[in-house]
């Protein structure tokens, strides 16, 4: 009799606690960083925080799959270094990541897209030049130097294309412009979104201007480390299809697009 109560009560006790959800499933923690110099994916926000694009991104997965979350995204990292830890498992995650043929057995890149960039070169206000193409920068000569950011896909990029000359020594876009504005490049490799804040927020919008023509078109991913488990990656496809179909991820580019 009264282990039949007992078991009666450890049912009902069970019940309630399945019901205010105290026996949920684990949440699935995907390690992440803030990836230093690549406004407006991440960006140094108020009281210390970090915001941005990714930001956003990260959290709609997390209200689309509340079994997921992602962890890290308020510590800053050098960009090679997120590269090198998500590509050895000790980060699980990489935001807005081009898909270069090198990387594929590194990473794997989940569709749908997250966004498209367009690479622009940027010059002095008071440097002339006029570019339709790649061609036009190669006949301007060696001391036609294209600035890029170190361990950004913009460096492979120009390398790439040949004929050259390239400056990726600096790590930040922020030094890149003041290497610009000191003459010590004649032209600069970044891309959309983003482009008029970082200009006006590094002290260059009247100084430094954007070129037309768009040089190169690329799709931006959500990439994940090779050793995280597949039926995660699954999940995190479905909840970025979810926003693509919605027009989700088209509203947080607009918004962040300045």
């Amino acid at each position: 009799m009264l282990l039949g109560r007992c078991s009666r009560w450890l049912t009902a006790l069970c019940g309630a606690l399945l019901a205010c959800g105290a026996l949920a499933a684990p949440v699935t923690v995907l390690r992440v960083a803030a990836q230093e110099g690549t406004e407006p994916k991440f960006m140094p926000g108020p009281q210390g925080g970090v915001i941005g694009l990714c930001i956003d991104i990260m959290h709609a997965i997390e209200r689309i799959d509340p079994g997921l979350h992602f962890e890290g995204h308020q510590h800053w990292m050098p960009l090679v270094r997120v590269y090198h830890e998500a590509s050895v498992g000790q980060q699980d995650a990489v935001c807005a990541m081009q898909h270069l043929p090198d990387r594929e057995p590194q990473y794997r890149f989940i569709e749908p897209p997250l966004f498209n960039i367009n690479y622009m070169l940027m010059a002095r206000t008071d440097d002339a030049a006029v570019i339709n193409s790649w061609d036009d920068v190669r006949k301007l000569g060696p001391q036609a130097v294209v600035l890029a950011n170190r361990g950004f896909a913009s460096n492979q990029i120009l390398e790439q294309l040949g004929g050259i000359q390239i400056d990726a020594s600096a790590a930040s876009t922020s030094m890149n412009l003041q290497k610009l504005m000191a003459g010590r490049g004649r032209f600069f490799l970044h891309r959309t979104p983003g482009l008029h804040g970082v200009l006006e927020r590094g002290g260059a919008l009247n100084k430094v201007r954007i070129l037309p023509t768009v040089m190169l078109k690329a799709p931006l991913y959500m990439a994940l480390s090779r050793q995280l488990d597949p039926a995660v990656a699954e999940r995190v496809r479905a909840a970025l299809e979810q926003m693509a179909r919605s027009g989700e991820l088209d509203q947080l580019l607009k918004k962040w697009d300045e």
